[in-house]
C-alpha cells in the first residue's frame, strides 16, 4: 500500500505542472481507446453481470451495472467533454497589491491525491479519472465489488494510454487492495492522500466519515423531494413528478416523495395515481392521501428512506411552510423541487430549502455534472465545505497565494 501511494504522491507533481494541451490531447485518446476496445469492455461487464444475476442483485443496480456498446459510446463523449472544459488549474481567482507593496494572486491548484470510493457503476471510474487528470490530481479508485471485471479493463484502458504518452500508470489507477481493510488503510494515509470522495450507500458514508484521518466530502443518500404548489400548472406538475420518479428510479437524484398541496390534493391526487399506475410505481400516502387514492400507509420510516426504486412516497402539506418543514426534517441536502406559477412561492422555497440543489418548475433528475455543463461528476456533494451539488473539475482545486515582493522586509 504505502509503495504504491508513494507512486501515486511522486506523480501527482508532473501532472500538476501538466500544460492544458497536453492534458486535453491525452483525454481525447482515451474517450478513442475506450471506444476502440469496446468489445473487450462489454465481455469484461458480462461477467459482472452474470455474477450480479446470480447473487441477487436488484434490477435497479443491475440497470447500472450495466454497459453496453452505447454507454460506452457516451463514456468516451464524457471525456472528450471534459477536454473541452476550460482549464481550471492556473485561474487567478484574486489579486491585489498590500499596504507593502506586496503582488498577491490568489491562484486555483490541484488539491492532489484523490481517493474516489464508489459503488456499482463503472463509468464512475473512466469519469473520474477523466475529471482529476484534467485537474491535474491523481486518482485511486475503489469500485464495488459487483463492477470488479468491468472496472479493471477500463482502468486498463486508461492506463495504456497514460503509458503510451511516457506517463506513470499511477496517475490514473486502481486501489491494489480493494478488500474492506484495503479501504481502512486507504483512509488514514494523510501523509500522501489529500481527499477521500465517498459515494454510495449510508453505511459506506458513516463508516468513511467516521473514521477517515484524510478529508472527506460526502457525497451522501438522495432524498430528494418535489412539491406541488397550490398555484401549480397541473398538466406540467404530472409531467415533472413522472419523470422525477420515473425515468430512472435507482439513482440518487430520482424523487422519492411528493408533497402535494391541500389546496389541490382532492383534484389533481387521482391524476397523479392513473399517471403513476401507468408506470406501475408502488405508491405509500399518508392517511389524507388514503382518503383520496388508494395507496400503502406511509410511516416516517418511509419518508426516510431512499428507494432507488420506483416506489414513491406521497404527503399533502398544508402550504409551503409545511411542506419546507417536511423537507427540512426528511432531507438530505441534496435536490429539492417546486412546481407552481406563483413567483413569491418560488422565491422563498428557493432561498429557504437548505439543499444543493433547488429547482423551480423542472425535474430534480437534472442534479448531475452533464446536465449541468460540467461533462461528469466525480459525485453529487451533500457537504457545504469546501464543494456542494454535483463536483467537477473546478471543485477539485484548492488555491494557493503567490506573492512577489521586490526586497520587502516586515519592519
Amino acid at each position: 500500500m504505502i509503495e504504491f501511494l508513494q507512486k501515486a504522491k511522486a506523480s501527482a507533481q508532473s501532472l500538476a505542472t501538466m500544460d492544458s494541451a497536453t492534458k486535453n490531447r491525452i483525454l481525447v485518446e482515451m474517450a478513442d481507446a475506450l471506444e476502440s476496445n469496446n468489445k473487450e469492455i462489454i465481455a469484461e461487464n458480462s461477467k459482472d453481470m452474470d455474477a450480479g444475476k446470480s447473487n441477487g442483485l436488484e434490477s435497479a443496480l443491475l440497470d447500472r451495472l450495466l454497459l453496453d456498446k452505447s454507454r460506452i459510446a457516451g463514456m468516451a463523449s464524457s471525456l472528450r467533454d471534459i477536454s473541452r472544459l476550460k482549464e481550471p488549474v492556473g485561474r487567478v481567482l484574486d489579486g491585489w497589491v498590500s499596504a507593502d507593496n506586496l503582488r498577491i494572486e490568489k491562484v486555483s491548484v490541484p488539491i492532489g491525491v484523490v481517493g474516489v470510493i464508489y459503488e456499482s457503476r463503472p463509468n464512475v471510474t473512466s469519469d473520474v479519472g477523466a475529471l482529476c487528470f484534467k485537474s491535474g490530481n491523481v486518482a485511486i479508485l475503489k469500485g464495488g465489488k459487483e463492477a470488479e471485471y468491468s472496472n479493471r479493463v477500463i482502468a486498463k484502458v486508461l492506463q495504456g494510454v497514460l503509458e503510451a504518452n511516457s506517463l506513470p500508470k499511477e496517475m490514473i489507477s486502481l486501489l491494489p487492495d480493494s478488500s474492506r481493510e484495503g479501504v481502512a488503510k486507504l483512509i488514514e494515509m494523510d501523509k500522501f492522500v489529500d481527499l477521500i470522495v465517498p459515494r454510495g450507500g449510508e453505511a459506506l458514508i458513516k463508516y468513511i466519515s467516521k473514521n477517515s484521518s484524510v478529508p472527506v466530502v460526502k457525497h451522501d443518500k438522495g432524498l430528494c423531494h418535489t412539491y406541488i404548489h397550490a398555484d401549480a400548472n397541473s398538466d406540467e406538475a404530472i409531467k415533472i413528478a413522472i419523470n422525477a420518479k420515473c425515468q430512472r428510479p435507482g439513482v440518487c437524484n430520482a424523487m422519492e416523495t411528493l408533497l402535494v398541496d391541500r389546496a389541490i390534493a382532492k383534484e389533481i391526487l387521482p391524476k397523479l395515481y392513473r399517471a403513476f399506475n401507468e408506470q406501475d410505481t408502488q405508491l405509500n400516502g399518508d392517511p389524507e392521501v388514503q382518503e383520496i387514492i388508494e395507496v400503502e400507509l406511509a410511516t416516517d420510516q418511509h419518508y426516510d428512506t431512499e428507494w432507488l426504486a420506483n416506489i414513491l412516497n406521497l404527503k399533502i402539506v398544508e402550504g409551503i411552510d409545511d411542506a419546507i418543514a417536511h423537507i427540512a426534517k426528511f432531507g438530505s441536502g441534496h435536490s429539492e423541487a417546486i412546481l407552481t406559477q406563483n413567483y413569491s412561492a418560488s422565491e422563498a422555497f428557493l432561498d429557504r430549502v437548505d439543499a444543493a440543489c433547488v429547482y423551480v418548475n423542472a425535474s430534480t433528475r437534472f442534479t448531475d455534472g452533464g446536465s449541468f455543463g460540467f461533462g461528469a461528476e466525480v459525485g453529487i456533494s451533500t457537504n457545504k465545505l469546501h464543494a456542494r451539488g454535483p463536483m467537477g473539475i473546478n471543485e477539485l482545486t484548492t488555491y494557493k497565494f503567490k506573492i512577489y515582493g521586490n526586497g520587502q522586509i516586515r519592519g
